[in-house]
């Protein structure tokens, strides 16, 4: 007995990272190399069409901020794509399964039903998803027009590209954001509401001064991985407008795809992919810090 658990007591020590290893297998290879690699191309003349690729240091990145580069237009009509985008999407991908959430975790009839009606939409693909409303949306042959006898431009003009994509992408992506809200939701424990109900807290106070503080953890989840989600659209705008009319809709992402795929600059693209995520590194940071608060429930206002 005691030469077993003398045997315990000396491969224990291992155990919790033999569990690791598939995890830290699967990170170093497809997240933790390639983007030491990509950090590397960054610093330099990264181009495919050229048999050398000199090193330049931060130059790649010194250009994004010189309005006089080639680089320098392109990438901030993307960002203010990606910006327009986000602002318009987030407010909406936020609250909506907000309200969704609190009434789908009420009792009623067909309470399940509905649940998956919301989530199904998120299994699509992006391809999926994009095909069918470019079908739906087609100013000449779509079927909102055709049925409606409307002859609005949903994709081919401003604004109401931008209002295709955000709509599109809210009706595609509401569903996980809900079903988080609704695991938040369920973990609020009942006391707080017939206290509040017996103090004779309404029922936007029982919302405001229970619901809300109790989501506090969730809503930083989901508002941080919306931001990032929608800072990093780019099929929703490659499928059903292009990137138009004009470039108004060509997001951030695509213009990486362009500069380095299509172009073969890669030092410049993978720059350029740096600098997002480092605009969403302190956004994300930002939101947590401004969220993190806790205050007391109270709903006698």
């Amino acid at each position: 007995m005691a030469s077993s658990h003398a045997k315990i007591r000396r491969y224990a020590p291992w155990t919790p990272y033999l569990f690791m290893a598939p995890f830290l297998v699967i990170f170093v290879t497809f997240v933790a190399v390639p983007a030491g690699l990509g950090l590397w191309m960054s610093l330099h003349d990264w181009d495919f069409m050229l048999e050398n690729r000199p090193f330049v240091g931060l130059q790649n990145y010194l250009d994004l901020f010189d309005p006089a580069s080639a680089t320098f237009e392109m990438f901030w009509n993307g960002m203010r794509a990606t910006g327009i985008f986000t602002v318009a999407s987030v407010p909406l991908l936020v609250s909506v399964p907000l309200g969704l959430a609190v009434l789908l975790n009420r009792r009623f009839a067909g309470r399940t039903f509905f649940r998956a009606v919301f989530f199904m939409p998120y299994v699509l693909g992006v391809a999926v998803v994009g095909l069918l409303f470019r079908f739906i949306l087609d100013p000449n042959i779509g079927i909102v027009n055709g049925l409606t006898g409307w002859s609005i431009p949903w994709i081919t003009a401003q604004p109401w590209a931008w209002i295709s994509l955000v709509l599109m992408t809210v009706w595609w992506t509401l569903g996980f954001n809900t079903i988080i809200y609704l695991a938040g939701l369920q973990d609020i424990p009942s006391e707080l509401y017939d206290a509040a109900k017996v103090d004779g807290a309404s029922g936007w106070q029982q919302f405001r001064h229970v619901t809300l503080p109790g989501l506090r953890t969730v809503m930083i989840f989901v508002v941080t991985i919306t931001v990032l989600a929608s800072a990093n659209m780019f099929g929703q705008s490659d499928l059903v407008t292009g990137g138009g009319p004009g470039d108004s809709t060509r997001t951030a992402l695509m213009v990486f795809l362009q500069e380095g795929l299509g172009a073969f600059r890669m030092g410049n693209a993978a720059a350029m992919s740096y600098l997002l995520a480092v605009f969403l590194g302190i956004i994300s940071i930002i939101n947590v810090l401004a969220m993190r608060e806790k205050r007391r429930p109270r709903w006698r206002s």
